[in-house]
């Protein structure tokens, strides 16, 4: 089966490590399931593990990929939740010390069929197309966690998602303005705060910017560039989520500030597979459009993977299988 891999890594330049090329039909083991892909969705975890970080190579050679929709043996149409637990675990996925990711221990989604946990499979709403479905289990998953589950937004409150342009952050203002939460973001780039606004922010500033006045909760992925930022945007009592360090990791943690003030930070990451279902009614319900940059064939991976290294993407980049 066609599929996009990685038998070797390259840290400095990782386009080179990707192959696009013929792969052995996915093992099958007791309580588990073969999908048929239908489209599956790119994320930097793929550009992390063409460098090899956070894939053992031991483990080679692997299947990229963590986010997928297609039909199982069955004929049901279904999305796959890349949060794989261990066999014994019972309760949030995310929170399983053993638990890994779609690529990292088992084969992953950027492939013509993947074979995972029959508990990991979502039914895909007769709305969603596939590609728009696939775009779910990773960025838009983190962002549903960290707005409904860990900060607990009501609508009316003001929050502020850093990073405008990125995958997750693009989900949080979408997820977050169809909530009726008033959305504030941040970026460098003048476009970039144009898309946050046409996603539903109802305002943009600059990275680092005063803003007109302190906010409910503060969202960051990025660390050290943003993390002064985001606290210093906190309402007394206010709550940070971290779910990322993008660029690297904050000092000092102004400790002083958030024991004062009394602020809240909490850490999120992915989410669970009742929170992706829960993710996938919300946006048939709220008629969300995921936004996508590209779709392309998986033949055509290399292109989707270089145009993420640029890093000048508008949305999900889309394989269509």
């Amino acid at each position: 089966m066609l599929a996009a891999y990685v038998d070797q890594f390259d840290p400095n330049e990782p386009l080179r490590a990707l192959r696009v090329d013929q792969r052995p039909e996915p093992e099958q083991p007791a309580g588990w399931r073969t999908i048929s892909v239908r489209a599956a969705a790119l994320n930097h975890h793929d550009i992390w593990s063409l460098r090899g970080v956070g894939l053992p190579a031991e483990r080679l050679p692997m299947i990229l990929g963590c986010d997928a929709a297609g039909v199982d043996d069955d004929g049901h149409e279904v999305i796959v939740h890349a949060v794989v637990s261990s066999p014994d675990w019972h309760g949030d996925e995310t929170l399983d010390p053993r638990r890994s990711l779609l690529s990292e221990l088992h084969q992953g989604t950027l492939a013509q069929r993947v074979s995972v946990p029959a508990r990991n499979l979502v039914p895909k709403p007769p709305s969603l197309s596939f590609e728009q479905a696939a775009c779910l289990p990773t960025a838009y998953l983190t962002a549903y966690r960290m707005l409904f589950t860990r900060a607990h937004v009501l609508p009316g409150q003001t929050v502020l998602v850093q990073g405008a342009g990125g995958g997750l952050a693009s989900a949080l203002i979408t997820l977050g303005a169809h909530a009726g939460v008033r959305v504030w973001a941040t970026s460098r780039s003048e476009e970039k705060r144009e898309l946050a606004r046409a996603l539903g922010a109802d305002a943009a500033f600059g990275t680092g910017e005063r803003l007109p006045e302190r906010v409910d909760a503060a969202f960051d992925s990025v660390g050290a560039a943003t993390w002064s930022h985001s606290l210093r945007a906190l309402k007394p009592g206010g709550l940070l989520v971290t779910s990322g360090a993008t660029s690297g990791d904050p000092a000092p943690a102004e400790l002083s500030r958030i024991f004062f003030l009394q602020l809240s930070v909490i850490g999120s990451t992915m989410g669970t597979r009742d929170e992706l279902e829960r993710l996938a009614q919300f946006v048939v319900q709220h008629r969300i459009e995921p936004l996508v940059d590209r779709i392309l064939p998986l033949e055509q991976a290399r292109d989707g993977f270089a145009a993420m290294l640029t890093g000048e993407l508008r949305g999900k980049v889309v394989f269509t299988v």
